[in-house]
């Protein structure tokens, strides 16, 4: 029977996180006391957990400066092409754990925290999770960062630090209801101000054309500030840096303008620059055109590409060849990845400064601009593509519409010659979308101004080839890629699953941490008496003790024998969270049309964050809250079905649920999720997936075979034979009673007794315009989850289909993604050898 560790057995069993030597101990203890004293001015008797936090935080901190600084100082001398990777999010979470564990320093301070009377876990939980990013576009950019550091690649994060992250969720009466994310409220140990390197931005203004050359003039002006935070590769001893860019007002702002009479109303509006680094637009896969925005996405590409240049210009072999233009090697010694079309005005941008600024002949200047960036594409839902209405681009940034309007000339000049007469395709391929209201596509500059386009998965970066980017691919099929993406083993196997990642090593060396196509070996040990026990047993104490951690958080009590089934993600109705309440509902029913029958317990977890202004992903959660209200109390029930909302999930609540889940759901209608990165986290934590033939499920489903996963439903080609057939969900309705039922009960307001008409939009949504075809699956569904069931009862069986998806799921590491983008994408190699450690003189 498994039980929860105790902290004791805990600390001793764990050799993958790093052996504590004695003096590593006492160093650790020496340098927490000092700075509990010098740095936070505290002592024992007034010191609170969170300046423990404080002084553990500043301690680990000092392990990584002299690795920071070396590494920068590796990098001016070697000169390797750098890697930009500009993003607007990077959910980074907690920072304490993570650079313990890539350090080797977890042991050593556990123990010394242990001596000192304190709980590591309980300081790492006082931690704020940075949250600067809504979801999988965020989460892929911080495992990115892990895995560039540890390949050794000379790579820089490039964003905004925004002051208010994405919001916390809180749950009332059954709806969301947002608060501010005030995570820098306590200041940030990580991070590093860097006002030296302060960096003006111009925003308005007109254009002037001039004898030598194009005057962007009457600007408004905005500072940027970088603060940088280290990011260690794992026990390579390089630490890469992110670097975030906040928004100042000059200290002239304002008072220039002859308003000296109102000299406190102009210092006051100095926030009115400063609101563009105030807070995170919290949309996932939509796109809101506001102004505040487009200067968002201006800021951190002008700040960035300054800095860039300035880097390429004081390096060594920056401009060794005065003969042609300084600027010939710079894609030889830059790359500029785009994560999504957010950063997309970097290629305006570059033209800018290459043509007004260095005076660099045009068709030169785009040729270079070519050769440096590259674009991902993250989705292929309409409404999540950005056009940006071209009037307020005139406004905001009249120099970089003109170098628009004149690519796109040459763009569809080019177009024009290749395809004579051709009209429609020249509207299908223009940047400048005609109608009531003028637009920019983003991604058709991003398409022309890189030269290389990437999906994330396989079936998505065919989707992008075939339909989205179709003409372009026809122009330019060598541009097009696939990148399949990655997560971090890092932390999402070592940090938040230490104990699954022993029993890895304890089978097959450590070797899987860097290499995570080594769990391949573990296909040997799958009829392994011992290891199907130690697995099951793994997975046993993660969900006790995520049993303890939600009564103890949420007062839920929750049976820990029973299937934790979870779904965990934002709340959209492409994802399909309505199809797991259908399921529920059906289970509901089954139970209580049969008390006596034996079902397989589960419970049912739910969680993400709607974005605030989607009317519709705010009453899924209601429904799921409401749907658990009825179960949760029904007599009949009891506890073989319960229905839980998970608050507020984030990267921390991540690495809390994922260990402990059984089952996986990722259910989106085929062809709406471009990778999916849960997925893959839930696969290598041991849990099954049930899914569609849509993301990354597909190549998950290709590693592991199709009959380990729980895959049903349409395929991509369905769907679209569908759209075709035209999609009825009343057809569904009248011939599946158990559907019918369910429905009749959300409408009656069975779920929502003291309003019956609460979830007639839902009901309404499902049987008339529902684009994403629930009741379509719904019937391959609900069976495939009697599959489930069936294979749960044999507890065997499912540890080694269990064992086998670990095996697996090497190919989902992202240091195989990234080393892919290094040398199909970058031009560079990935370095495996560590850099010499600070304590070792150089050369």
């Amino acid at each position: 029977e498994a039980q929860a560790l105790s902290d004791g057995e805990r600390r001793k069993q764990i050799s993958v996180r790093g052996i504590a030597g004695l003096g590593d101990v006492a160093e650790v203890r020496k340098s927490f006391n000092r700075h509990l004293h010098f740095t936070l001015v505290k002592d024992r008797n007034v010191a609170t957990p969170r300046d423990y936090y404080f002084a553990l935080a500043h301690t680990v901190r000092d392990h990584l400066v002299g690795r920071w600084i070396r590494t920068q100082q590796h990098y001016y001398e070697r000169d390797p092409k750098r890697i930009y990777y500009l993003s607007l999010e990077f959910y980074m979470g907690r920072t304490l754990q993570n650079t313990m564990v890539n350090l080797g320093l977890q042991n050593a301070c556990d123990e010394a925290i242990y001596q000192l009377g304190l709980d590591l876990e309980e300081l790492e939980e006082i931690e704020d999770d940075a949250g600067l990013g809504n979801g999988g576009l965020g989460r892929l950019a911080a495992c990115f960062l892990d895995s560039m550091a540890t390949l050794g690649l000379a790579a820089y994060g490039y964003g905004i630090r925004y002051e208010f992250g994405i919001f916390n969720q809180k749950i009332v009466d059954g709806w969301q209801v947002e608060e501010a994310d005030d995570w820098l409220r306590y200041g940030n140990p990580w991070e590093k101000a860097r006002p030296e390197y302060m960096i003006p931005v111009h925003f308005y203004g007109r254009v002037e054309h001039t004898p030598d050359g194009v005057k962007w003039i009457d600007t408004q002006v905005v500072l940027a500030m970088p603060y940088d935070t280290p990011v260690p590769g794992y026990k390579n001893n390089t630490v890469n840096t992110m670097r975030l860019w906040s928004a100042k007002a000059p200290n002239d702002f304002n008072l220039q303008e002859f308003n000296m009479g109102d000299y406190i109303e102009a210092v006051l509006d100095r926030n009115l620059a400063e609101n563009i680094s105030r807070v995170l637009y919290p949309n996932d896969n939509f796109f809101e055109g506001k102004e505040l925005r487009l200067k968002q996405e201006y800021f951190v590409v002008a700040a960035t590409l300054q800095d860039i240049i300035r880097r390429f210009k004081s390096s060594k072999f920056g401009c060794r060849d005065p003969v042609r233009t300084c600027f010939e090697t710079f894609p030889d010694k830059v790359a500029i990845q785009l994560n999504d079309t957010h950063p997309a005005l970097s290629i305006p941008e570059l033209m800018r400064i290459l043509v007004d600024v260095e005076k660099v002949d045009w068709d030169k200047a785009w040729e270079i601009t070519k050769k440096t960036c590259a674009y991902t594409n993250h989705t292929v839902l309409p409404e999540a593509l950005e056009r940006w209405p071209v009037s307020m681009f005139e406004k905001l940034l009249p120099r970089h519409l003109e170098i628009i309007y004149a690519l796109n000339q040459m763009h569809l000049d080019h177009v024009a010659a290749l395809y004579p007469g051709d009209i429609d395709r020249l509207r299908r391929m223009s940047v400048i979308e005609e109608g009531d209201c003028k637009r920019i596509n983003m991604a058709h500059l991003c398409v022309i101004g890189s030269h290389a386009v990437n999906g994330v998965a396989r079936i998505h970066s065919d989707i992008v080839k075939n339909s989205v980017f179709k003409d372009f691919h026809e122009l330019e099929p060598e541009k097009f890629q696939n990148k399949t993406n990655g997560i971090t083993p890092r932390r999402w196997l070592l940090l938040c699953n230490p104990g699954l990642a022993e029993i890895i090593a304890e089978k097959i060396g450590e070797g899987f941490i860097t290499d995570l196509s080594q769990l391949k070996k573990l296909l040997d040990f799958i009829d392994n008496e011992t290891f199907i026990r130690d697995v099951a047993k793994v997975k046993q104490e993660n969900k006790l003790k995520f049993a303890a951690y939600l009564e103890e958080q949420y007062k839920v009590k929750i049976n820990p024998q029973s299937m934790f089934d979870v779904q965990v993600k934002r709340i959209h109705e492409y994802k399909r969270q309505l199809l797991n309440c259908l399921h529920a509902i059906t289970l509901y029913n089954r139970i209580r049309c049969n008390p006596s029958k034996s079902f397989v317990p589960r419970t049912i977890m739910i969680g993400g964050k709607a974005a605030p202004g989607y009317h519709m992903a705010k009453m899924i959660i209601k429904l799921i809250t409401s749907i658990g209200e009825v179960i949760n109390n029904d007599p009949y029930v009891g506890d073989k079905l319960k229905v839980i909302f998970l608050e507020n999930y984030r990267v921390s609540l991540a690495e809390k649920v994922i260990p402990a889940a059984d089952l996986s759901q990722q259910i989106s209608t085929a062809g709406t999720e471009a990778s999916g990165t849960g997925n893959m986290k839930f696969m290598v934590n041991g849990a099954l997936t049930i899914g569609t033939m849509d993301g990354a499920n597909v190549e998950m489903a290709e590693e592991a075979g199709e009959e380990n996963l729980f895959i049903f439903g349409m395929r991509v080609e369905d769907v679209e034979a569908m759209d075709q057939k035209g999609y009825n969900a009343r057809e569904f309705y009248e011939s599946l009673p158990e559907l019918r039922q369910a429905i009749d009960q959300i409408s009656s307001g069975f779920f929502s007794p003291r309003d019956p008409g609460c979830f007639k939009d839902v009901v309404n949504m499902l049987m008339y315009h529902d684009r994403f075809k629930v009741f379509a699956d719904y019937e391959a569904y609900i069976k495939c989850q009697g599959q489930v069931d069936q294979l749960f009862m044999d507890p065997r069986e499912w540890t080694r289909k269990v064992i086998r998806n670990i095996a697996c799921s090497g190919k989902f590491s992202s240091d195989r993604t990234i080393t892919e983008y290094a040398r199909e994408i970058w031009g560079v190699e990935p370095s495996p050898t560590a850099i010499p450690p600070p304590n070792l003189p150089r050369n």
